[in-house]
């Protein structure tokens, strides 16, 4: 009996332990969406000349969604926190897609 206890508390630490490094996962995924969004500011506005589009850190940023979505193990409220974080991104990514294309370059 204590055995089947003792399995139950480490199953229940390794769920909490789990959530809140999707957590943390996630509050990074803010961050760098935050942050692709103003490296591709700074590209469309124009402050230095001949600067590329930020493209490998946009390819990151995406495979790190795509591994953040692949995670079957988590809470509902994690789920759509993860969508709204998504959906954001997408739709910079429209953005930044619709940006290029007038600016001449069909990089995206």
């Amino acid at each position: 009996m204590v055995m089947a206890s003792s399995n139950i508390n480490r199953r229940s630490a390794k769920a909490a332990e789990d959530a809140a490094s999707f957590d943390q996962h996630l509050s990074r995924l803010d961050d760098d969406i935050r942050k692709l969004k103003i490296e591709f500011d700074i590209y469309f506005n124009g402050s230095t000349k001949g600067r590329r589009p930020p493209l490998e850190a946009r390819a990151r940023l995406e495979a790190f969604i795509r591994r953040l979505s692949d995670n079957r193990s988590v809470s509902y409220a994690q789920r759509y926190q993860l969508g709204m974080l998504v959906s954001r991104y997408s739709s910079y990514r429209e953005l930044w897609r619709r940006l290029m294309r007038t600016k001449g370059e069909d990089l995206l």
